[in-house]
C-alpha cells in the first residue's frame, strides 16, 4: 500500500504541472480568438480600455447562476448598462453574426475562467 501511496504521490505534481500547462494554453488560444474577433480594441483582462477589464467580468460573475448564458447573449447581441461606471455609457456593439457562435461561447468561456 505505501508503494502506491508514493507512486501516487510522484505523479501528483506531473499532473499539476500538465494542468498549469493545460491552462496556459487554454489561455493562450482565448487571448488569440479575442485578438482574431476584434475584442482587444475594447478589453483586456487586467485593465480598462473601454470596455471592463475580463479578469472583473469574470469575478462579477463567478457563481452566478445564468451567468454564461447572459454573457453570450450580451456578447451576441451588444448592450450598454451593465458596466456604465467603467465605460462611461459606451455601448458595446453586437458581434453576431459577425464572430461565429462557437467562438463566441468560447470567448465568454475564456473570460469566465480567468478568476479560477
Amino acid at each position: 500500500m505505501n508503494r502506491t501511496i508514493l507512486a501516487l504521490a510522484a505523479f501528483v505534481p506531473m499532473g499539476l504541472a500538465l494542468s498549469a500547462t493545460a491552462l496556459a494554453a487554454d489561455r493562450a488560444a482565448g487571448l488569440e480568438l479575442a485578438k482574431k474577433s476584434g475584442c482587444l480594441a475594447c478589453h483586456s483582462i487586467d485593465k480598462k480600455i473601454v470596455g471592463p477589464p475580463w479578469m472583473e467580468v469574470s469575478k462579477h460573475y463567478q457563481g452566478v447562476d445564468g451567468a454564461r448564458d447572459q454573457l453570450i447573449k450580451k456578447v451576441h447581441t451588444g448592450g450598454k448598462g451593465n458596466w456604465t461606471a467603467v465605460t462611461g455609457g459606451v455601448p458595446m456593439p453586437p458581434y453576431s453574426p459577425r464572430v461565429a457562435d462557437k467562438d463566441i461561447e468560447a470567448l465568454v468561456d475564456f473570460v469566465l475562467s480567468l478568476a479560477k
